[in-house]
């Protein structure tokens, strides 16, 4: 059956594509400043007879392969590493100080690559177009709302879109997702205080920021209780308090900082309102005032269409066992794949790496995480199953 002939197809590539992971792995860049991967990517898709346009969104990357004649569909992989001092065992560690990749995003680069092997190996029999989709910028910076502002998802139109995420809470072997939300809308909240700032001996010559501060943080902590279905998750986290430098003064203000998080993006909307609303009026009751901004950029929620789920749980199936597919609960994590999937339908899938054995323990973002490479060749196989199969059954 054409879906074992890919998985063998991936493990026989298997050593290929670790050492471009590893590599990848070594020379981590920051979102918007990946060239090196960039040029990583151009390479190699040059030696596999593969066209592509560099340079969308500073770095991005877009190879195409198939007949041309039909369909289009699209893979994307992201390709940016984290501000994180590596602390993980490995021999291939990061050869940068401060920079990690922490969130696996070198392996979504190597997989990618990995499908463009072995899709280009069978193009001639593939009935339409297969967009290659490198993506920078995936923490923080939207490169998925910047290459698809680009056109990437046009030219030809693209029906279809699938993305890969390592999974450190499945184990090695097995993949898992859902219908619908998989992951939360996502953004960021400054929030100042402006008081009267003045020796803390005397606080009633003072308007003391921080006291209305502690009614704010307080305060935000009730929208979500109190004004949310509690069926419908969400969060406001304030992750970061700065105000004064002396034991005896009053400052002239306090700084908060923190995330929004929510399952729908109606709902996230709703929180950025009500938490300026909040903020604001706590602090004009306080005698302060409140400044209140959503800096950065918002992601919207990651939405899988069901049908797709379907097929991806049939496809991943046959690679692995239906009994190691699993439905797995909605997380309140934030990603930019979202900005694809708003355009055109979507899934957006785990990959197990967990296994005790080798260390491959930790979750993302943490500078002891580490990947069981045993599952590249998985995550390559589904990527060019999904594509084979979308060209060969495609979606009116």
């Amino acid at each position: 059956m054409i879906w074992s002939d890919l998985r063998r197809e991936a493990e026989a590539a298997k050593n290929w594509i670790l050492s471009l992971r590893r590599q990848l792995h070594k020379h981590p860049e920051l979102m918007y400043e990946e060239f090196r991967t960039s040029q990583l990517v151009q390479d190699t898709l040059s030696e596999l007879q593969i066209p592509f346009e560099a340079g969308i969104a500073e770095t991005g990357v877009v190879g195409t392969l198939g007949s041309g004649d039909g369909p289009c569909i699209a893979l994307r992989a992201d390709m940016d590493a984290l501000p994180i001092q590596e602390a993980a065992d490995v021999e291939f560690r990061s050869e940068v100080d401060g920079k990690m990749h922490a969130c696996g995003h070198d392996c979504h680069t190597a997989m990618l690559l990995g499908a463009a092997k072995v899709l280009k190996q069978r193009e001639e029999s593939l009935k339409g177009t297969v967009k290659l989709i490198f993506q920078p910028a995936e923490e923080g910076g939207a490169g998925g709302k910047r290459m698809s502002d680009a056109g990437v998802l046009a030219n030809p139109n693209v029906s279809r879109i699938f993305g890969l995420h390592v999974w450190p809470m499945l184990p090695t072997g097995t993949f898992g997702s859902r219908a619908g939300t998989f992951l939360a809308a996502a953004g960021e909240l400054d929030i100042t205080i402006h008081g009267r700032g003045g020796h803390a001996a005397m606080p009633h010559q003072c308007i003391d920021p921080v006291v209305t501060a502690a009614k704010v943080i307080t305060e935000l902590q009730t929208i979500v209780s109190r004004e949310l279905d509690p069926m419908n998750s969400a969060v406001i986290s304030i992750t970061s308090i700065h105000g004064g430098e002396a034991y005896n003064v009053i400052p002239e203000q306090v700084k908060l900082q923190g995330t929004i998080r929510a399952l729908d993006t109606d709902t996230f909307q709703m929180l950025q309102k009500r938490i300026e609303e909040t903020a604001t009026q706590i602090a004009a009751a306080a005698q302060c005032r409140a400044e209140v901004a959503f800096p950065g950029n918002a992601y919207p929620a990651t939405v899988n269409d069901d049908a797709l789920w379907e097929t991806v749980q049939e496809l991943a199936g046959e690679l692995v066992g239906s009994d190691h597919v699993h439905e797995i609960p909605a997380l309140m994590g934030g990603e930019d794949f979202a900005f694809f999937a708003e355009q055109v339908p979507g899934c957006f899938v785990g990959l197990g790496i967990r296994n005790e054995d080798c260390g491959a323990t930790y979750s993302v973002h943490h500078p002891m995480f580490k990947v069981d490479e045993d599952a590249l060749p998985l995550g390559t196989a589904l990527h060019a199953c999904f594509a084979v199969h979308s060209l060969s059954q495609p979606t009116e």
